[in-house]
């Protein structure tokens, strides 16, 4: 029988010891379980890693900080599978798996014993990978404030109306005005820059935002960056974000199936993947790393 490690974040969102229990009941039919618990941030990297030197598969259950961390762990050779048990989960969710994570640990569990596997890339930025999202300037600042509001005793981050409040007090206090702040190499000035790995670029509910357009996680990255967003210009940008084609308008630098982004700023800003805050920078680079993950899906 095949070895799996199954790495619970005990703090997501939608995981209690309930949810534990029976996705270990659904994965132990059909493989060997092994579960580890996080016990703070980046160790889900370290258990990833070992993982990947001592079993078979490497499930995660969490949210998508978990797995973030995760795939920075992973070896890239050992297939790894990711189950729903954040607020959003949105890479097991772009890549189709169930939304329920016991069903999700049943079809992962017949993935592995199938030995059924996506050869997937994944993004890089400043030598930390990314499975779905980056973003340099507004997203970033959003996340960073969303961060500020801290979690409840549970564990729980800011449900989506918080996310959507945040957006819209960004926005009045800018004045709905976002001027250049940055250079794209070879594309010219932008105001901010959003990176996809996968498509789509995040779910408000059961919405999915496809704000980059059609990226493919088998390809390249793709990304928007605005030039400047202005109060009469806002109204157009929004729309065509909300239905995934902002880079057909003409004020904004885009790309898809891209290798490498290097986007210098005037002065520090802040940069995220897949929702975690990565602190300030002056310069961000941000790159493909193609066929480097077996998905179990």
């Amino acid at each position: 029988m095949k070895r799996a490690t199954l790495i619970v974040n005990p703090y997501s969102s939608a995981v209690d010891s309930r949810c534990v229990a029976e996705v270990e009941e659904a994965l132990a039919a059909r493989v060997e379980v092994a579960t580890e618990l996080t016990r703070g941030r980046g160790h889900a990297t370290e258990l990833a890693a070992l993982a990947s030197e001592t079993s078979d598969a490497v499930v995660v259950l969490g949210g998508d900080g978990t797995y973030n961390e995760a795939i920075n762990g992973a070896d890239g050779a050992v297939p790894i599978g990711f189950l729903p048990g954040g607020g959003t989960s949105v890479l097991p969710r772009a890549l189709g798996v169930p939304r329920n994570a016991v069903a999700a640990a049943r079809a992962v569990g017949d993935a592995i014993v199938g030995d059924r596997a996506r050869c997937i890339s994944v993004g890089r930025v400043n030598g930390r990978r990314f499975g779905f999202s980056a973003s340099l300037g507004l997203d970033a600042e959003v996340v960073r404030r969303i961060d500020a509001r801290g979690r409840t005793d549970a564990g729980r981050r800011p449900g989506d109306l918080a996310f959507a409040a945040t957006v819209v007090r960004l926005f009045a206090q800018s004045r709905l005005r976002f001027d250049p702040v940055l250079e794209i190499e070879g594309a010219g000035r932008a105001a901010f820059v959003m990176v996809a790995n996968g498509s789509p670029y995040t779910f408000a509910g059961p919405l999915p935002l496809q704000i980059v357009g059609a990226v493919r996680f088998e390809d390249g990255l793709g990304y928007v960056a605005p030039v400047a967003v202005t109060p009469t210009r806002l109204p157009r940008l929004a729309l065509r974000a909300l239905r995934g084609r902002l880079g057909d308008d003409a004020h904004v630098h885009a790309a898809t199936d891209v290798d490498r982004i290097v986007a210098r700023c005037d002065r520090p800003l802040p940069l995220q993947v897949d929702g975690e805050d990565l602190g300030d920078v002056e310069e961000a680079v941000f790159e493909a790393e193609r066929d480097a993950l077996a998905v179990l899906v």
